[in-house]
């Protein structure tokens, strides 16, 4: 049996404002790092060993995967970054408030934009200074692979060629592997893993800093999936995930 554990970073300073963060490089809050050090404990305390992780570009996650495998004791296995695993890029709504923004377009419309399957919120140009394109980190990608948006099939169709080439892979030498990513790069791999149709995938809603287990047979098909949090917890988190959008 190989298991996955996949877990969205800890609460950011954004998403504690409740704006839209995409690709900007926000830090994380002091309840953030909280969490991602409760993860670690709690995956510690369930025996896990991973043999290998991978995050995003983004600090948000990479801060997270560290303060968990500190708390781990696992510090020395090898990390990858990659940017095919950024969160969904938000166009031009980056930084806005997502409730204000809700106020101004509906709260249909914004779900649609922050969930939506195939519907990219509008595109920043490649002069905006929010662009991939003009952030050093991003220098050795081609520009032509770097978003000024993205829908959430945008985002599964970058992730799935480094699931398949890279991490797939991976479980023929790592049994437990580990990724700390973002809400929809997480949702992705949600997808492909439990096989939702477009509509299902649009109600799932990944809580910060709470790890998200799949078991899985060699072949890596699903035997059960779960989260490691109180069940009545685990609610009221997803909750408050699915309402960040909507106007006050």
């Amino acid at each position: 049996m190989k298991k996955l554990v996949i877990i969205r970073h800890g609460q950011s300073e954004w998403n504690l404002e409740n704006r839209f963060t995409g690709w900007a490089d926000v830090n994380l809050t002091h309840k953030g790092l909280e969490e991602a050090s409760k993860a670690g404990e709690t995956l510690k305390k369930e025996g896990f060993q991973f043999g290998i992780a991978y995050t995003s570009y983004l600090k948000r996650a990479i801060k997270t995967l560290w303060l968990l495998l500190e708390e781990m004791d696992q510090m020395s296995i090898p990390v990858h970054n990659t940017w095919r695993l950024n969160e969904k890029h938000y166009g031009t709504l980056t930084g806005l408030n997502k409730a204000e923004t809700a106020e101004k377009y509906g709260d249909e419309q914004v779900k649609l934009w922050r969930r939506g399957f195939a519907i990219s919120p509008p595109a920043l140009e490649l002069t905006d200074p929010r662009h991939p394109a003009n952030d050093p980190k991003y220098k050795e990608i081609d520009p032509a692979f770097l978003p000024g948006t993205e829908s959430l099939k945008d985002t599964i169709n970058r992730i799935m060629p480094f699931w398949q080439d890279v991490i797939v892979p991976s479980f023929n030498s790592h049994p437990e592997i580990l990724i700390a990513a973002h809400g929809n790069s997480l949702r992705g791999i949600v997808m492909h893993l439990k096989k939702l149709s477009e509509e299902q995938i649009l109600e799932v809603n990944i809580p910060t800093g709470i790890p998200y287990v799949f078991e899985l047979t060699d072949n890596l098909e699903l035997i059960k999936d779960y989260y490691l949090a109180d069940e009545e917890e685990l609610k009221k988190l997803m909750n408050e995930v699915a309402a960040q959008g909507k106007a006050k």
